[in-house]
């Protein structure tokens, strides 16, 4: 009687073992397909049929803020900004112990809180220091509809993109609707690499990220009813690297346009909106900030609409502000640089509020004076036109098994392909490429290098000719990215440097670990090139 018991107990167990590895493998199976399988698009809209009128834009905003009242945080008794708590957590991958208690609000017995995105994972967020936004754009003439939105935050993947577009309500007749993120390292985990020790689909703030999507349909959608005439004035400033970002990176390779764009009432001065574009990540506050925050983005918008105060500030232009985020591989950041305040006095190095403040100022300066400028153009004949292409991109490396495992960016294309997208949007002499990732600025403007030591060297550069530089032909050309996805860093396959002798440093550069691979930058750039042909010699017919 005792071995049928210990038969049938095994039995169960193996049972349960065995439904447990089917309900995994069909996890992994369905992140391996991947939702929106058949989802493709691949078009240019010009509105041929139509001619140009009044340029119509309208902008919507939505604060996508987490409530932390919903959340767990925790009692700082150290003021360490870390969660060490008394009972022992693996924390920076050491087993510690410390004074530290948390808030159990839900009463699970379990640790509950905002995963702030962006360095190292194990920073939970502590508080809000100020709100972050889906901010939406909406243009339309000649009979086509454009919606373009910017977040605040560390990326979305493109799956969440289609999820996005096909919640749009249809009878707003939006032809196309691009979201991109500005990459904050200060903001909750939107993307799951982050959140929990060891980031898992448990720990992941789905929630939250419904939220998200949410609020960025929402915004596109009140953006398109607010349409109205507007009239569009342009200026691209150069913009001086020093005390706003460097390239830590070689080769030294930095996106000096500062594009700035601000539509008007017609006849007036009233700003409807500013749409303003340049590369930099926004992580002033380092990974040591608890607190959850816009970062410089926030006090660039601010500045803007509202304007600076003394000394030597500017008058606000009013409106909305919209920060698109550009070319940010290399990688573009002011982390170790030195930031002035506007008073020539101050300076400020190390992570703080300070010194975000002082460089989204800065930032707002320019842009203010750049469009009060008299080298300020308007755009006379804004028809709107956008094409898309989907691409898939060649994973290798560390992207190459997480995918295959269904760990991040769901679904995969044989052989082990990721599905993306590039994008083309005109607006009269204005022309915006987007890129799903991101880019290292050379590939736009030219500066590839075939250094000898690296990985696929004599290799001629692949990514050629630059695409701002030479392919597009707008008289203001913008290069946005994380747009529509986030695939990493886009490196040029001649500069990719993973094994020993290493180009450039002993030991290489940072970089290749957060790539898709070294395929990804050629299959974006020929994407990106076509499209952009397409489009020209589509647009030729209708002039």
């Amino acid at each position: 009687m005792s071995s049928k018991k210990s038969f049938i107990r095994r039995h169960k167990i193996l049972t349960l073992l065995g439904l447990l590895v089917l309900l995994l493998l069909g996890f992994l199976g369905y992140r391996m397909i991947g939702p929106y399988r058949s989802y493709a698009v691949d078009f240019v809209v010009t509105g041929s049929g139509e001619a140009p009128g009044v340029l119509q834009v309208g902008v919507a905003k939505r604060d996508i803020t987490p409530d932390l009242s919903l959340y767990d945080t925790y009692n700082d008794a150290d003021n360490d900004n870390k969660y060490r708590p008394k009972t022992g957590f693996l924390s920076h991958f050491e087993l510690a112990k410390g004074p530290d208690t948390y808030n159990d609000r839900n009463k699970n017995g379990k640790f509950d809180p905002v995963w702030i995105a962006g360095f190292g994972n194990d920073r939970p967020a502590k508080g809000v220091h100020d709100p972050i936004w889906a901010r939406a754009i909406a243009f339309r003439n000649n009979g086509v509809t454009v919606a373009m939105v910017t977040c605040d935050a560390i990326g979305l993947f493109h799956d969440k993109i289609i999820d996005i577009r096909k919640r749009i309500d249809p009878s707003l007749k939006v032809d196309h609707v691009i979201v991109s993120s500005l990459h904050n390292h200060e903001t909750p985990d939107t993307m799951g690499n982050w959140s929990g020790l060891v980031p898992n689909p448990w720990s992941f703030d789905y929630a939250n990220l419904e939220r998200v999507k949410n609020a960025c349909k929402e915004a596109v959608e009140e953006a398109v009813r607010n349409l109205q005439p507007a009239e569009m004035y342009c200026n691209a400033h150069e913009l001086n690297p020093e005390g706003f970002v460097e390239d830590t990176r070689q080769p030294i390779v930095i996106d000096k346009k500062l594009n700035c764009i601000r539509f008007v009432k017609p006849g007036t001065d009233e700003t409807i909106a500013t749409m303003v574009n340049w590369g930099n990540h926004p992580e002033t506050l380092d990974g040591d900030n608890p607190l959850i925050t816009s970062d410089f983005p926030g006090y660039w918008r601010d500045g803007v609409e509202q304007g600076v105060p003394e000394p030597n500030g500017v008058q606000g232009l009013g409106g909305m502000c919209l920060y698109f985020q550009g070319m940010v591989g290399g990688l573009m950041t002011q982390l170790h640089i030195e930031v002035p305040h506007r008073d020539g006095v101050r300076k400020f190095k190390e992570g703080s509020f300070e010194k975000a403040e002082a460089l989204g100022q800065n930032l707002a300066i320019k842009t203010v004076d750049a469009l009060r400028s008299s080298e300020a153009w308007k755009n006379e004949n804004p028809r709107v036109s956008v094409g898309a292409k989907t691409i898939y991109a060649p994973m290798s490396g560390i992207f190459r098994y997480v995918i295959l495992l269904g760990l991040i960016h769901p679904g995969v294309y044989w052989p082990c392909n990721a599905r993306s997208e590039v994008d083309v949007v005109r607006i009269g002499d204005v022309e915006i490429v987007t890129v799903p990732g991101e880019l290292y600025p050379e590939i736009a403007d030219g500066g590839i290098e075939t250094p000898q030591g690296a990985d696929y060297f004599p290799l001629a550069p692949v990514e050629v000719p630059p695409l701002r530089k030479e392919v597009m032909d707008g008289k203001m050309r913008m290069m946005i990215g994380l747009a529509n996805d986030e695939i990493g860093y886009i490196i040029p396959k001649s500069q990719w440097d993973a094994k020993a002798p290493h180009a450039y440093r002993p030991g290489g550069q940072y970089g290749e670990e957060n790539s898709g691979g070294p395929e990804v930058a050629g299959v974006v750039h020929h994407a990106a090139m076509n499209l952009l042909n397409r489009m020209h010699e589509t647009l030729k017919s209708v002039k």
